[in-house]
Formats: structure tokens, sequence, C-alpha cells
């Protein structure tokens, strides 16, 4: 391999804060909210794109407020958010489902505008247009960031850190061990979404309701789509018989979700295996596949599913939804065994519902194990196992691959996300390290915003 070595050069520092988050997704949202919530913190939101929200808005419904058992366990800011949504007739209420704990669907858009809002009205200074493009360490502690933006390049010093980039994009510059994928190296694939209009969903309602032998659904039963929003999860039989007749259809399962006009359907079946998001070229190709794959689901959808024959396209999601990428080594790798028995962690800061759901690496189908009642998810994933003075938030948390097929939602990314800013500010309030954070004044002023921890 060639090389290049880059000349040395001092660089401009732009800003120095107290708490720099970095990723503007759904647990970063929640973060430097959380991590503002003491006026007296500077807290900065670094984004790589000219919008804040990441897979909030790409189409995709929140999964999992609600557990097993029917009851809320994602509350606190990320209930907040919904409720700001609402008051603007953005947000549905959480229905149940029996294969996804619950939905709330959302709009896209909406929830731009409300993450913009949020920021500045706790006080958290965004800068988007600049990715993050190394840490700055002093010994074994991060102490900032490089960013690269059209100014060319600048630092970032921070007292704390977190990395809610979804990819462990700071945690991986600043040498925290990280993993991808199963024991093999497969990730489970992304999917580019996209909105068709001109659905007529009372067809597609009549067919599963009336003729379930015909428009399978999986574990879902049929009474779950008379009436209000739902995902479909089956319909395998279409799918075979298009297959059959010579479409090249890339998932076993028809995933199709309401939106909150009554003609508008979020499909969520393109599926590109082998993309990793941590490496460009891959995610271009995986980026251009997927919209080649548009094509045919279309054709599937307009000749074998009643209700699309005179449907289209109206919208593309702007970049396509990772499932899976790098996840950090932390205090505590949460396992697949803890979340389906229910292991009580003393150190939790969050309760999730959602089930184990490994979408496979190849082929086009999906194992889900399911859990009796929520799980506890504790402070030690936020916290990498040997790099100091960082937090990450997200589905990079410290999790094994089959744990983050369950904790990678965004339900739990938010809830993960308020932890996290939560105990940056604590941290910082007290003169200590995120790693020796009292847990309990954690869960305190996170059960003061009405956070549930069981």
């Amino acid at each position: 391999m060639n090389t290049y070595v880059e000349p040395s050069r001092a660089i401009e520092v732009r800003e120095e804060v107290d708490v720099l988050v970095v990723g503007g997704g759904p647990s970063g949202i929640m973060a430097a909210y959380a991590a503002a919530k003491d006026k007296n913190l500077k807290v900065m939101l670094l984004e790589s794109r000219g919008f804040l929200g990441g897979n909030l808005t790409i189409g995709l419904p929140i999964l999992a407020y609600l557990g097993p058992k029917g009851n809320q366990v994602i509350k606190g800011e990320a209930q907040h958010f919904i409720d700001r949504l609402k008051a603007r007739g953005a947000a549905s209420e959480h229905k149940r489902c029996k294969n996804h704990m619950s939905l709330t669907i959302i709009d896209s858009e909406a929830a731009k505008d409300v993450c913009i809002e949020m920021m500045q009205e706790a006080g958290v200074e965004v800068l988007m247009y600049a990715f993050c493009c190394g840490a700055i360490k002093e010994g074994e502690q991060v102490k900032g960031v490089i960013i690269e933006s059209k100014c060319g390049r600048q630092a970032i010093m921070a007292k704390t850190v977190i990395d809610c980039t979804g990819d462990g994009d700071v945690a991986f510059r600043a040498g925290v061990e990280c993993h991808k994928g199963d024991a093999d190296g497969g990730m489970q694939p992304p999917t580019l979404m996209y909105q068709m209009r001109g659905v007529e969903m009372q067809k597609l309602r009549d067919a599963i309701v009336q003729h379930p032998d015909i428009y399978d659904m999986d574990v879902m039963p049929p009474e779950q789509f008379v009436s209000g929003m739902f995902i479909t999860v089956g319909l395998r039989n279409q799918i075979r018989q298009a297959q059959a007749e010579g479409l090249d259809i890339p998932v076993s399962r028809t995933i199709l979700i309401t939106g909150l006009q009554p003609d508008e359907i979020w499909v969520n079946m393109t599926r590109v295996s082998g993309t990793d998001s941590t490496e460009p070229s891959s995610y271009t190709r995986g980026e251009i596949k997927a919209r080649e794959q548009m094509k045919v689901v279309n054709e599937y959808l307009r000749k074998y599913v009643p209700g699309f024959a005179n449907a289209h396209v109206e919208k593309v999601a702007p970049f396509m939804g990772i499932r899976e990428s790098r996840v950090i080594v932390g205090k505590y790798v949460l396992t697949a065994e803890d979340i389906l028995a229910m292991k009580p962690f003393e150190d939790r800061i969050c309760v999730a519902g959602y089930p184990v759901d490994i979408h496979h690496s190849t082929g086009g189908d999906c194992t889900m194990l399911f859990t009796a009642d929520a799980y506890d998810i504790p402070y030690r994933v936020l916290v990498p196992e040997k790099v100091e003075g960082l937090l990450v938030a997200g589905r990079c948390s410290s999790m094994s691959h089959e744990a983050m097929a369950g904790t990678r939602v965004m339900s739990t990314c938010m809830a993960l996300g308020e932890a996290a800013g939560t105990a940056a500010r604590v941290a910082l309030q007290d003169g200590v390290l995120p790693s020796e954070v009292d847990v309990r004044k954690v869960q305190e002023e996170l059960l003061a915003n009405e956070v549930y921890l069981g």
C-alpha cells in the first residue's frame, strides 16, 4: 500500500467547551439536551449532515416505547420529544405491536425542526457540516476532537466528549477497542427507506384481515390490521411467487409501515448485504445498489400486493439506515444472554423492551428472540474499558453482536443518550471523570425527569 506522510502543522482551536457531543442523531440530541440542563456548562453538538435527527428523519417508526407487557418503559426526554411532535400533529400514539412491542409514527421533517428547537432552547451550540476526523488525547484521556470542514482542519477542546456517531467514530480514533459484526465479521445489512403515496390502504387491510391464509403476517394476528397504523412483516407467499416468476426480491418478508397520511406507506425492503458504513466505498456501493433494488421492490408491490397498483414513490430517505457497524468494548459488554434472562443491574440507566432482532448478514431473513418483560441496561456499557473522558451512547455502546440487535432501536438509543448526557453533567458538577461518577446521582437525575428505571 502506498502511503503519504502528512506534514505536521499547528491547527486552530475553534472552540473550548465542557461537553462535546459528536453525532446529532437520536442519542446525540438527547445527550446534548441532558448535558445542557446545567446552564453553567458550555455544550456543543457536532453533526456532519445539514440537519439534525439522524435515523429520526428517514421514515422509520420509533419502536418499543412500550415493553412486552404493554407498559411504557421508554420515558424521560424520549417521551418529551414525542410530546413536542404531537403538539404539532406530527406523531402518533404508541400502538402495541406483537412483533415490535409498539410503534410510534413520526413526521420526519417535523423531527428535524424539533431537534433544532430543542438545541436552541437548551442553549446548545450546534455545528453542522463538519466531520470528526481525529481524537485529541493526553495519555489515556480524551481532551477533544479534530474536525474537518470547508474551513479546513480545526480542533474542539472538551472536558468530556460523548460519541453518538452510531459508528463509534470518536472512540475508534481515540484507540478504544472496537468490534464489528458476528464472529465472522458479518453485520446486519442496511436499508434505504422510501415513502409511497396513493396506496389504497383499505384493500391492503382487507386482504390481510380476510385472507390470512394467503396474505400471511408471520406472528402478528390479522385483527391487528383492522384499523389504525400498522407494520406488515410477512406476505412471504407473495414474495415467493414473485421470485418464482423472475423478480429478484432482496428480502424474505414484506415490511411496510403506515405513515401519518391515509394513503402513505414507508417501504422497508431494500437490503444490501456486505455494506460497511465505516468504509466509504462500501457505503457508496450500498446506496447505489439500494436504489436499484427499489425498482424491483416497486414492481413487486404493484403486481403482487393489494392496494399498490396505482401507488408512486413520493420521497426517498436522505441516507441508508445502518443497523450495525462498530461497537466499543466498555466496562461491561451487554450480551443477549443478559437480555433474554432479563438480568438486573444495580447501575441501570435505561430499561428497554425491544427483542433481539437480528437481520441476517446474508440472505433476506431475520431471527427474533423475545423476552417476557423489559430488561436493564447498565451504565458501564457507556464507559470505554480503558480510555477516559469519553462516553459512548447509542448502537455503538458496549454490546455483543446479538445484544446490539435488541438495543439498536431509536427509543433505546434516545434513552442511552439522555443517560450519557446526564452522567457527563453530574461528573463535571462533582469534578470527577465519567468513569468515576456516582451512578446513584445519575439515576436520581433520570428519575426526576420521569425516566423509567423499573
